[in-house]
């Protein structure tokens, strides 16, 4: 089967990005999300996109006009599968939304559905029974700046077909991604293996109080010459989404370190709106932080 019909299920960040990045390569995608408000502010995210790649990409203002044009938009969930050759699922990151998510999603798109979920934290097998056809299930997981950091992450279970496991990649290397296949279930995958022992050891730096946040980013952007230290890459990333990453594995684990990380996170960030760059504020203040002056290094 050849992959033409492209669902994809909430209009977030990523959600929103893996749409127009989809679109923009040719397949003809739909765009669900519970309400039509939140579809709105998915078409406002798609002007800012446009704008990014054409400074970044060169494209044709035309191009990603038609590209935008040619996505459907909508809130009715079995309209959106009815001839769906893939679904890339981009929800909360919630277990049993999940498990309720593909129970009714399974029961309504055709049999050649492939369905794949983004998740950062969770595992395939975890919901695999619920799509009710856990051969044709595996995670497809994208970084949160797609366009920039163009990593797609394809990690099967084992129930999952070989073949289908091998169109994914196929299909991501399709959409301009830099395929990288994990023939193992992994929590985290290969991208946040890596960085969540980097975030937690700057956030717990904080949190200790042995160093602020300045002096913490300072260290690493100076040490390895990048543009982003473990604070600003918090912000970035989203203080829902890392709140979710460390009560996921405090509560899995019963560990009492990562507990005092949770409730941290929540009384000083969560409670108080400090989310990161999508509330203007959490360790810093937006839209101009300090790690972006010029003389933060000096």
């Amino acid at each position: 089967m050849k992959i033409k019909n492209v669902t994809v299920f909430g209009s977030g960040v990523l959600g929103a990005q893996i749409a127009f990045q989809t679109a923009y390569h040719g397949y003809n995608v739909t765009l669900f999300d519970i309400n039509e408000e939140l579809l709105a502010n998915a078409k406002l995210k798609f002007e800012q996109f446009k704008k990014s790649y054409q400074q970044d990409l060169n494209a044709k203002p035309a191009d990603l006009d038609i590209a935008v044009s040619t996505i459907n938009f909508t809130t009715d969930v079995a309209a959106s599968v009815k001839d769906a050759d893939l679904t890339i699922e981009a929800i909360p990151e919630n277990i049993q939304i999940k498990k309720d998510f593909y129970s009714r999603l399974g029961a309504l798109a055709p049999e050649k559905t492939i369905f794949c979920t983004n998740t950062s934290t969770l595992l395939p097998s975890q919901f695999a029974a619920e799509t009710g056809r856990p051969e044709r299930f595996l995670a497809l997981h994208f970084a949160t700046n797609l366009l920039k950091n163009n990593l797609a992450e394809i990690m099967g279970h084992p129930s999952t077909d070989p073949e289908i496991f091998e169109q994914i990649v196929q299909f991501t290397k399709s959409i301009g991604m830099i395929s990288i296949p994990i023939y193992k279930e992994q929590p985290g995958y290969i991208t946040n293996s890596l960085l969540l022992p980097l975030l937690i050891a700057g956030f717990d730096l904080y949190r200790n109080g042995v160093a602020d946040v300045a002096s913490i980013d300072k260290t690493w952007m100076k040490s390895l010459g990048v543009d982003l230290g473990p604070m600003a890459m918090l912000d970035f990333v989203g203080m829902n989404t890392a709140y979710n990453v460390v009560s996921s594995i405090a509560e899995s684990s019963g560990d009492e370190v990562w507990k005092q990380r949770q409730g941290f996170m929540k009384e000083n960030f969560i409670d108080q709106n400090k989310l990161g760059i999508s509330t203007g504020e959490g360790f810093y203040t937006y839209p101009n932080p300090a790690y972006q002056n010029a003389d933060f290094l000096k």
